[in-house]
């Protein structure tokens, strides 16, 4: 029998798997220039973990998550989301401990129960970043800073941050209640799914796409921040003004997970039409708390690689494909051949990438080989070469070609 791919599942391949490392690449790159260590965390923990740090009444618990139960009796569940599986870690191997702020990243897949569409997959990936231990609004703005310079840096056209403060846990009880007082008018007009969660976690409710219509009036959470809350939100606009990142306050902006405290954040490019979101996050300061850590604040934001990739293509941004190889190894005859067995390690160790033949052709086709693997060089070892001690060193570009020593073939090269 034939066997597919898995629904909502992709095979990265050679070709555009190149464009994938460009951006992790990146990644890396930024994370280190901003002081950000990567952690790896299991793709599956205890189904709990999420249910206790993601929400009960989300739709990535109600209806996403890849759950399991192992042979121990135990429920498990896939990754949705990248949080709750780096607090975990914080609070298990006692990070809290260090004296400076945890800075993490992760890079990996998750798995979500969806639909699969344009930039939306059951095995996604995310770039993440976590910073725990401090409250600072600087802290803030450095994590969106982070994202923005990412998504800039990238080659991004367009990227725009949305902002906006779902406040403390104070504010968001006096700013459910309004939210109610809201709602339940209209109560008969939304959804079945809308109308089960005013009660249960109104705040959700916004996050309709069936309902959006029916929000105009609604009451804005920044009418309901306290002095702390209002307070954090002006100094995270202040730090951004400073480092000259644009942002638009959107006061519908409430993000789908309920660990998020003070300020939540998009990060949005021009996209492929409603397709402009490319991820998000926000602080979460009693998260730590929820899974058995102290009582320490934290903050970050996940980003879809998947919708990089898909607003990348649509912009026509060239990345980084595979680079061309070094040297090709062209072997005439029995006797070269192991020859160029012998030097094509050689060059291996010294850091070259270099390529040979092992189907037995002529060396018509193996210069055609070294066209298609755009190799600078062609190295061609023949048994009169190899009685003398030589090679020839065809450089594929200009079409000149010279004899070098086969013992001074790496400095050659170099």
């Amino acid at each position: 029998m034939a066997f597919q791919k898995p629904t909502g599942t992709q095979d990265l391949l050679p070709g555009s798997v190149e464009k994938w490392q460009f951006v992790e690449e990146k990644a890396r790159e930024i994370s280190r220039r901003f002081n950000y260590r990567e952690i790896r965390t299991p793709m599956f923990e205890q189904t709990n973990l999420f249910v206790r740090s993601v929400g009960e009444t989300t739709d990535v618990v109600e209806k996403e998550m890849y759950t399991f139960e192992d042979k121990g009796k135990r429920s498990m569940t896939l990754r949705p989301e990248g949080t709750a599986g780096v607090v975990r870690s914080y609070v298990e191997n006692k990070l809290y401990g260090e004296p400076d702020v945890t800075k993490l990243y992760y890079i990996g897949p998750m798995f979500r129960y969806e639909r699969p569409q344009a930039g939306r997959q059951r095995q996604f990936h995310q770039f993440g970043i976590e910073a725990l231990g401090a409250v600072d609004p600087a802290l803030d703005a450095e994590v969106i800073a982070f994202g923005y310079q990412f998504c800039r840096e990238l080659g991004l056209k367009g990227v725009k941050v949305e902002i906006n403060s779902v406040g403390n846990a104070a504010s968001r009880a006096a700013y459910r209640q309004h939210l109610v007082d809201f709602l339940l008018p209209i109560k008969d007009t939304l959804t079945k799914e809308s109308q089960a969660r005013i009660e249960r976690n109104p705040l959700r409710v916004l996050d309709s796409k069936d309902d959006q219509d029916k929000f105009g009036g609604a009451p804005s959470i920044l009418d309901s921040l306290d002095e702390e809350s209002r307070t954090h939100f002006e100094k995270v606009k202040q730090n951004l003004d400073a480092m000259g990142v644009e942002y638009t306050v959107n006061p519908r902006l409430v993000r789908g997970l309920d660990y998020y405290t003070l300020t939540a954040f998009e990060f949005k490019a021009e996209g492929i039409g409603a397709i402009d979101t490319i991820g998000g996050g926000g602080r979460y300061n009693g998260l730590v708390g929820d899974l058995g850590g102290p009582d320490q604040p934290g903050i970050g934001f996940g980003i879809g690689l998947e919708r990089i990739q898909l607003i990348l293509e649509h912009q026509g941004v060239e990345l980084n494909e595979a680079k061309p190889l070094d040297v090709y190894m062209v072997a005439l005859g029995e006797a070269a051949e192991t020859e160029v067995t012998r030097q094509l390690f050689k060059l291996r160790q010294a850091g070259f990438s270099a390529e040979r033949d092992y189907l037995g052709r002529k060396m018509k086709a193996q210069m055609k080989s070294a066209d298609r693997f755009k190799a600078r060089f062609t190295a061609i070892l023949g048994e009169d070469e190899l009685v003398r001690g030589e090679i020839a060193l065809k450089n594929m570009e200009t079409g000149e070609q010279r004899t070098v020593k086969l013992d001074q073939l790496v400095e050659e090269l170099g």
